[in-house]
Parts: structure tokens; sequence; C-alpha cells
């Protein structure tokens, strides 16, 4: 659940720049509302602590010739039931709060020695969402209400006058809804800061950089559920911002279907992500059995493609192989397919005794990856596998003209060297933002232009 300790409110200290999108999308049902706002107020006798430090005034009447004198004083609550807590939505506005409780006080009626009052206690608020700004915004109570009743008055030890009874019932129906709003007002202050707490945030993002996530805008508050939009910007190490296009196209996410939150992670904050985490140095190596199962097929192959008589053109082995990305890598999603493209530049050369380089042969790959995702913990992981590779000549030093034979080779090569160092890069992981504090758990949904996390 929502922690208070620990939490600072990023809007305050890195506001995020104007023209900042969206890339991160959720919406939460009725009933992961009235979860998280139970278990918010409730955790660690939140609420029971508040309601206990209230002060109630002594009370004091009569004492003239008709009349006895009544004083009571020391009053305090001794104990708080453990309330309930109800929440529910108005639309456009924030939602209506609802507490129940009995409340246990006790105080020292004179002359007669410790008194006990319990009383029920309804209290009623609504509370509206507004005054958003950088991340920031407002809960303001309007229109609390604070419903007491029945009463049950007692001596510990002996009968209690009657006018006792009714002068204590309604002193404290005057006194007690004074008292007990500003609690209202209080813990809902608290509620909000941990709301904010949770998708205000800045995250690392292994040794590369950090995401900050920050609202975005005042929450679509409906009948069906609660719509928060967190703004992303990814910060590199070292300096500089990778911020979503503004152009980046608006998504909708699934409805809910029995489940309490969808948190959708759109396609240009994907594509931020992988163009930070797959920042892969190009890949030299000796193209030896140990380090690629289809080496001596690939040299054989290579050399069969070199042109008869071709005056110095003798290839020493093994081979060298240098792998270099030509761009950041693009993500698309589809229903239940995302697709990652990734261009990489193949360099295939010798090298002679004397420190000389020829370049056997230099080509394009154009990858296109199947990419799958998890959740495990607070990440989301993606893993991504070769579909395929269109390759294209660029050049040869040895008069090369064809890649005839070489494809399945090039492939299996990308697949044993290079595709592991991209889920190397991809391990790391995705932190995602808290929302709410709901816990995640590894249902995963590939819609388009989405990745829909269900809880």
């Amino acid at each position: 659940m929502l922690k208070v300790l620990g939490i600072v409110l990023f809007c305050s200290l890195l506001p995020l720049s104007q023209g900042v999108v969206p890339g991160v999308f959720s919406v939460v049902s009725p009933e992961g509302i009235q979860n998280v706002v139970s278990g918010a107020l409730l955790q660690d006798g939140l609420l029971q602590k508040h309601l206990q430090a209230i002060q109630i005034p002594d009370i004091v009447s009569g004492g003239g010739l008709l009349g006895s004198f009544i004083s009571i004083t020391g009053l305090e609550v001794v104990n708080v039931q453990l309330p309930t807590v109800s929440v529910t939505l108005l639309p456009g506005i924030g939602g209506q709060l609802t507490i129940a409780t009995k409340l246990e006080i006790n105080g020292n009626l004179l002359l007669s020695g410790l008194i006990h009052i319990s009383v029920d206690v309804n209290l009623n608020a609504k509370v509206r969402v507004t005054n958003y700004s950088e991340g920031d915004l407002q809960f303001v109570i309007e229109d609390c209400q604070s419903l007491l009743g029945p009463f049950d008055i007692r001596l510990l030890s002996g009968l209690l006058p009657i006018s006792v009874n009714g002068l204590v019932s309604s002193t404290l129906t005057t006194t007690l809804p004074s008292l007990l709003c500003p609690v209202v007002n209080n813990i809902v202050t608290l509620l909000k800061v941990q709301i904010l707490g949770t998708v205000n945030v800045l995250v690392p993002l292994g040794a590369v950089g950090e995401i900050q996530y920050q609202l975005a805008s005042l929450p679509l508050i409906t009948d069906l559920h609660v719509g928060l939009d967190l703004n992303t910007v990814f910060h590199q190490v070292g300096g500089g911002n990778i911020s979503l296009p503004v152009s980046a196209v608006p998504v909708a996410l699934p409805a809910l279907q029995g489940n309490v939150l969808n948190l959708g992670l759109s396609q240009a904050f994907l594509n931020a992500a992988l163009s930070l985490l797959v920042q892969i140095q190009p890949q030299t190596f000796i193209s030896t059995l140990d380090v690629f199962s289809g080496a001596t097929q690939l040299m054989d192959a290579i050399v069969a493609l070199i042109p008869a008589g071709c005056p110095n053109c003798s290839v020493v082995s093994p081979l060298n192989i240098e792998i270099t990305i030509l761009g950041p890598p693009l993500i698309t999603l589809e229903a239940n397919k995302a697709t990652v493209k990734l261009s990489v530049k193949i360099q295939v050369f010798t090298k002679y005794l004397d420190g000389t380089i020829q370049t056997l042969l230099a080509l394009k790959a154009d990858l296109v990856l199947n990419a799958q995702a998890s959740v495990a913990g607070d990440k989301l992981l993606l893993s991504v596998s070769l579909t395929s590779a269109a390759l294209v000549l660029e050049s040869s030093d040895v008069g090369i003209v064809s890649l005839s034979g070489l494809g399945t080779l090039i492939n299996k090569l990308l697949v044993e060297t290079f595709v592991p160092l991209i889920n190397d890069a991809l391990a790391v992981g995705l932190p995602l933002p808290n929302v709410l504090g709901i816990k995640l758990i590894d249902a995963v949904q590939i819609v388009e232009g989405l990745v829909v996390v269900r809880v």
C-alpha cells in the first residue's frame, strides 16, 4: 500500500518542460480506487490516530439556584473502532468519501468519577480534485457532514443522572462535527501526498539514465474509472534528455474487464526507452568456432564468391567481423504482436601479418525482431528474437558482387553473436510507475500502439 515516509513530490523539484507529452496511460476501476483509499487511510492506524488525537473541550453547565452544577473534564478519545471507508466516484468532480466508525470517550464527572461515552460516527465529504499545475493538484473538501448517534453514556460506578445524559448528548452533537471535519481534511491532504508520490517519480534505468514520470493533467473521472496520464522524459547519464515527440499519436486504453488497473505504455514511450537502452558499441571479434558455430562455412562461402583470378585476394583464416548499429531500434505494436526493426553494418575482413586489412565484404542488414514483453516486480522486461534480416551488399575489396548463399549464415551469425547483446542490454528492465501503489502482475497484452499491463 501507499506510504507517507520517503515520498518526494517530484513536481516541486524537477518540473517538466512545456511540450512534454504523455507516454504512460492508466485507468483504475472504482473498486481499485476504493481499495487504494481505504488501505491508505487505515494503514498503520493512520485514520484512528488522527481521530484519537482530537481535543474535546470540557462540558460544564448549571450551578444556579434551580440547577445542579455539572462538570465533565479530561475528555479524550480512548478507542476508535476500526473504520470502514468507502468511496463513490463523482464524474468530473472527484469522489464522495464516507467514513463510519465508533468513538469511545472517557472523562471525569465531578463528584461521580469516570464517565464513559460511546457514539457511532458517520463522516461524509465530497472531495473535489482541482487546480492542476506541473504534476501537482489539490483535493478540496466540500460539504463535510458528521452524523452522530446513538450515544451510550454511563458511569463506571453508580447511576448516571438523566440531566447528565441529555447534556452530554446535546453538547457533543454540537461540538464533535467541528472537530471531526478538520480530521477529514488532514487525512485527505495526506492521501493526496501519497497518491502523487506514486506517479511523480524519478527512477533509475540501469546505468544508462533515469526515467521521470509526472502526472500530466487532472484525472479523468467517470462512473467507470479514473484515468491518469503520465508525462515521461528519459534523462541520459552525462546529460541530455529524450522526450516523446509532440506528434506522438494518442492511443486509447482497452476497457477494464473486471480488473482494477490497466497500465498502458505507448509505442513512442517504448521507442524512447529502446534508444537509451540499446546503445551497443561496435563489436569486433575473430570468427572462430567457439564464437560462431558457422565460422568455417562462412569463410568457405565468402571465398567461393571471390572472382577467379583475383590478384591479391588471399584470405587469411580466421576471418574478422565487425557489427555496428546504424541507428536506434524502432518498435511497432500491433494486436498481439510487437516488432522491433534495427539496421546494422556487418564488415567481414581479413587481417594480414603486416597489419594491413582487406575488406572481403561490407553489408547492411535490416533486422526484423520479434519482441516478447513480461512483467517482473515493478519492471517491464523485453526480449527479442530474430525473425529476418534483409541484406544489401555495400562494398567489397575483393570483387564480390553477390551475397548468394550467405543469407542463412549471416542470420545465424546475428543470432549467435549480436542478438544476445541486445537482450543483455534489455535485461535491466524498464521500471514502471507504481500507480496508486497498486502492485503489478505479469499479465501483459499488446494492442495497437500500446503494451498494456492488466492487474
